[in-house]
C-alpha cells in the first residue's frame, strides 16, 4: 500500500512501522524527515519533481511511502474491550479517516466495519486518519448483525445513531458499549437499526436533518466518554 503526504511519513517513521521503500521529490526539504529516512536506512527513491506529479498524482507533498497492507484483527480480539464503534457500510474514506482519527483521540479500542460494500483501509483512509490506523484495532465482520450479537454475548450494550430516536445526551454510556454510525446516504440498515438497544439522536436546529457521519460520530463518541468520566 502507498501512503502520501508528511504528515502520514513521519506517524510512520517516528513509531518505527515497516516501511519498505520510501519515494521523495528532487524538491523534498523536510530535514526531520530525511534525516530518519537516513538513520533508519529506509531504500529511498529519488524522483524530479514533474515525474514525481505522473507517478503519484494524489496529493503528496514530495514524499510517498510504500508500507504493508493493513492487518486487520478478528473480532474476538475486542471483546473484553469497554468502548468500541461500529460503521454500518460506511463508504466515503475520508469519513472513514476521520473515524479512526477520532476514535484514537478518544481511546476507542476497536472499530468493526462489514467486509462488503464498504471502504477499506487504502491510502486515502491512512492520509485522513493522519496514520493513526495502526492505533486502533480495526476488525472486519461478513455480517453486522451477527457481530452485534456476538458483541451482546460478550455483555455489550449496543447504541445506534440515527434520527427519531432518545437524546444523545440523555442516554446511559456506562459499562461496554458499541456505538454504530450508519452509511452516509442511508443511515442504518433496518436489520442492524433493529439490532440496537437504543438508538442516539442529535437534535438538528438548522435546516439540515442530518450531520455529516464522521462529525455525528465524534459527537457521540465524546459525550460517551464524558458520560463515563474518561
Amino acid at each position: 500500500m502507498l501512503v502520501y503526504g508528511k504528515n502520514v511519513a513521519l506517524e510512520y517513521l517516528n513509531n518505527n512501522k515497516e516501511i519498505k521503500k520510501a519515494y521523495i521529490s528532487d524538491k523534498f526539504k523536510d530535514l526531520e524527515i530525511l534525516n530518519l529516512l537516513n538513520k533508519k536506512k529506509i531504500n529511498t527513491k529519488y524522483i524530479q519533481k514533474y515525474n514525481m506529479d505522473k507517478q503519484f498524482p494524489k496529493v503528496h507533498q514530495g514524499i510517498v511511502l510504500e508500507v504493508e497492507d493493513y492487518n486487520y484483527k478478528e473480532l474476538s480480539s475486542i471483546k473484553n474491550a469497554s468502548l468500541v464503534v461500529m460503521l454500518d457500510h460506511i463508504e466515503d474514506p475520508h469519513n472513514f479517516g476521520a473515524i479512526i482519527r477520532t476514535c484514537e483521540a478518544a481511546s476507542v479500542e476497536g472499530i468493526i466495519i462489514p467486509n462488503k460494500r464498504s471502504v477499506s483501509v487504502n491510502e486515502t483512509v491512512v492520509k485522513t486518519s493522519v496514520g493513526t490506523v495502526d492505533k486502533v484495532n480495526i476488525v472486519k465482520v461478513s455480517n453486522l448483525v451477527n457481530a452485534i450479537k456476538y458483541l451482546k454475548k460478550q455483555g455489550f450494550w449496543i447504541i445506534g445513531t440515527d434520527m427519531n430516536g432518545t437524546n444523545y445526551t440523555d442516554i446511559d454510556y456506562r459499562g461496554k458499549i458499541c456505538i454504530v454510525c450508519g452509511n452516509e446516504g442511508h443511515g442504518l440498515s433496518d436489520l442492524v437499526k433493529k439490532s440496537c438497544d437504543f438508538i442516539a439522536s442529535i437534535p438538528m436546529q438548522g435546516t439540515v436533518n442530518s450531520l455529516n457521519a464522521s462529525v455525528a460520530t465524534a459527537i457521540v463518541v465524546f459525550q460517551a466518554l464524558e458520560k463515563r468520566g474518561e
